[in-house]
């Protein structure tokens, strides 16, 4: 679990799992790249992670010319990649299908897989020519399930998956893995903007029956996704690639 001299480039840097990820990465070693849409919020984030380098990076993860320039950037700095955490994501508006609108779905795919799908497009690259590094897509378990109202969300989350597993078959030979996390609610701002979203009027309850739906009655902490994360990236999950990781309290095993 040792990542002294390793570079880990992470994406969605100052949301909630961003941040913890960056925490857990640094407390290993890691020389750390973050990226976000906001300089301002990138700062004070890395004004909380005790790490000795740390670069910080200004992008639109929708924009590719962005996304090019954050990885030239990493490289510049550091000289290779050997971890990227493709975290960015948002949750959109809720809506019904009928209901929803292309800007919308425009705004979800737009960040969730144009911009992930950016990110793997030109890391990936880096890497082959590393012959090694690891890569950990932020899934979600609404990947796997159905979400009334989330159906956007729910579905660019799939389609995260599914590139996952393209690109862990299209680096196997370079010595690349590539694997996913797939949390239920994780207690951040985000889930904030989820209850406010799916019960404006009533969030604590929102928050009471989202929990309740977990078997272990709560949301995980952003540190125990960004534990996952670590481990994936390490040398302990070195025979591991092509596999989404569910990290919901036992929420799955509801489900077939």
């Amino acid at each position: 679990m040792n990542f002294t001299n390793k570079v880990v480039l992470i994406t969605g840097a100052a949301g909630g799992i961003g941040i913890a990820a960056a925490k857990a990465f640094a407390k290993e070693g890691a020389k750390l790249a973050l990226v976000d849409l906001s300089k301002e919020a990138l700062e004070k984030a890395a004004a909380s992670i005790d790490a000795e380098e740390i670069l910080l990076l200004s992008a639109d993860v929708t924009k590719e010319e962005d996304v090019k320039k954050y990885v030239e950037d990493t490289q510049q700095a550091f000289g290779r990649i050997d971890t990227f955490i493709n975290n960015a994501g948002i949750n959109g508006d809720f809506a019904i299908l009928d209901e929803q609108t292309k800007k919308n779905f425009d705004a979800v795919f737009g960040v969730n897989v144009y911009g992930a799908f950016l990110g793997l497009k030109y890391v990936l690259p880096v890497m082959k020519a590393q012959k090694g590094g690891a890569i950990v897509n932020t899934a979600s378990n609404g990947g796997l399930l159905g979400a009334p109202g989330m159906g956007l969300y729910v579905a660019s989350k799939h389609a995260v998956i599914g590139l996952n597993k393209t690109a862990a078959l299209e680096a196997a030979d370079y010595g690349v893995r590539v694997n996913a996390v797939a949390p239920s609610g994780v207690d951040t701002q985000m889930m904030r903007s989820i209850e406010a979203n799916a019960m404006p009027e009533q969030t604590e309850n929102a928050r009471t029956q989202f929990e309740s739906s977990v078997p272990m009655k709560r949301y995980a902490t952003a540190e125990e996704i960004a534990d996952l994360m670590v481990f994936l990236s390490s040398e302990k999950a070195s025979f591991i690639s092509g596999s989404y990781y569910r990290i919901d309290g036992g929420q799955g095993a509801t489900s077939v």
